[in-house]
């Protein structure tokens, strides 16, 4: 009797923490992104260091289609001393969207940033 909820309930657990991976995942990416940047000398090449980074390493993060990232790496409007690593990643082929749609849902669009200061103390 109970059989059917507890399968539920774990099939839900596994989905969500696909999910939770998946987020940590975009920002651990973004964080190792910024780190890469700060080698650059001006934005250009700091833009270029990123781009390059996302393009050779996001297959390798857990749960991540690097297809489905999209990069924004800049200097900080705000403070023109942090330099500013922007990502957002389209999970709609996770399989928590599988679940019950009655059911409460992250949303679709999981997006992350990292920002380094450059250069100094």
């Amino acid at each position: 009797m109970l059989a059917p909820l507890f399968i539920l309930l774990l099939l839900a657990l596994v989905a969500y923490g696909i999910y939770f991976g998946a987020s940590h995942s975009v920002q651990q990416i973004s964080a190792d992104a910024a780190r890469t940047a700060i080698s650059g000398l001006d934005q250009e090449e700091r833009q270029s260091l990123v781009e390059n980074f996302i393009r050779s390493h996001a297959g390798g993060y857990p749960f991540i289609d690097p297809d489905g990232l999209t990069v924004v790496a800049a200097d900080s409007v705000a403070d023109a001393t942090q330099f500013v690593v922007s990502i957002h990643y389209d999970a709609r082929n996770l399989p928590i969207w599988n679940l019950f749609t009655s059911l409460p849902l992250p949303d679709v669009v999981i997006a992350r940033r990292s920002t380094i200061r450059l250069g100094g103390l």
